[in-house]
């Protein structure tokens, strides 16, 4: 490998192009004129192909990007009293730049524990006893994370027992989907089950890191929830002229399931590169590898040394623990390349 190259292969699955799929479809719709503002044909086929997959009547929005879902969906839940309960390490927490809070105009988050970047019940339990009265923000909304930030999964069992103590608690929940489709491959079950029927209100559905250019959905399964959610994407910015183009990524993914193959590939790399540096390196292994993430323990001699062979990749723990993630696009060779450098 020569020095000096910049290898992003391994830094996020962000940095991976579209997918060819999604490729072809971006320019069968580049061709004459439709109707904008969602009210196209495409727009529409989405809607049908999102209840289909989900096996439900469910009301279904295209916006740009994960902050922007995530932010609307739960302003849409939340008066500026309200609270939202999530893990600490969540991205609407971690990455968002205060879009929740400032999209619900004054919701604050309320931050909880957990192994794995999973949310700890009982944390949740004493946090919400600590907001007693008026004179702190009332929870509203319990968000978790799926896939987690950490790579982790959450299984039926685990998001049945947190919608559980949602509904005994008048809350809604919402979740940050942005590796969805990579929580589905791992637990091999149909969508439905770990969202609506597991007591899931809104789903953020990722795309854009799954082989799209830039196309999430705000998926309601509850429709009364989403009412006039149409005003706030348009106040958001989130109404997309010429919508078609979102919607060609999406019937694409959605098309002979290349959003399942594409998250199955991305896990079956990150498994085989975590499987080579276990047989083939010493190196510490933080967090269990669920979906397509992997996080290493690494000094920072090695990680310099990396570095200057071109590799590039995000310290994501404090002091020395370092994120690699693969993606539709992640391929045996770069695998090979990776483990070449890191074995020197």
């Amino acid at each position: 490998m020569q020095s000096g190259v910049r290898h992003h292969h391994f830094e996020s699955d962000n940095t991976a192009g579209i997918c060819p799929e999604v490729s072809a479809a971006i320019e069968e719709v580049n061709h004459g004129a439709s109707e904008s503002y969602g009210a196209d044909e495409f727009t529409g086929r989405v809607r049908e192909l999102v209840c289909d997959l989900f096996e439900t009547d469910c009301d279904v929005y295209l916006v740009s990007n994960g902050t922007a879902a995530n932010a609307l969906a739960l302003a849409q839940l939340c008066q500026p009293f309200y609270g939202v309960v999530c893990h600490r390490n969540a991205h609407i927490q971690t990455d968002e730049c205060g879009a929740p809070e400032f999209f619900t105009r004054g919701s604050k988050l309320l931050l909880v524990g957990g192994d794995n970047g999973k949310v700890d019940i009982s944390q949740m339990e004493a946090t919400i006893a600590g907001q007693p009265d008026l004179h702190a923000h009332k929870p509203r909304v319990i968000s978790i994370t799926q896939a987690t930030e950490f790579g982790t999964v959450y299984t039926r069992d685990e998001i049945c027992a947190i919608t559980d103590f949602a509904r005994k608690r008048n809350l809604f929940v919402h979740m940050d989907g942005a590796r969805f489709a990579n929580a589905i491959a791992t637990l091999a079950c149909s969508p439905k089950e770990i969202t609506w029927k597991s007591g899931v209100d809104v789903l953020c559905f990722g795309g854009t890191k799954n082989g799209a250019a830039a196309a999430e959905l705000v998926v309601f399964f509850k429709k009364e929830l989403s009412c006039e959610f149409e005003y706030r994407v348009k106040q958001g910015g989130q109404l997309i002229s010429k919508a078609r183009f979102l919607a060609a990524q999406w019937i694409a993914l959605l098309t002979n399931d290349i959003w399942l193959k594409n998250a199955r590939h991305a896990n079956a790399m990150a498994r085989k590169l975590i499987e080579r540096i276990g047989r083939e390196l010493h190196i510490d292994v933080v967090l269990p590898v669920e979906a397509n993430a992997l996080f290493l323990r690494l000094p920072q001699r090695r990680v310099r040394e990396l570095s200057a062979l071109g590799w590039h990749f995000y310290k994501f723990i404090e002091p020395d623990i370092y994120r690699l993630m693969c993606s539709w696009a992640t391929t045996d060779s770069q695998i090979d390349e990776f483990i070449d450098d890191l074995s020197r």
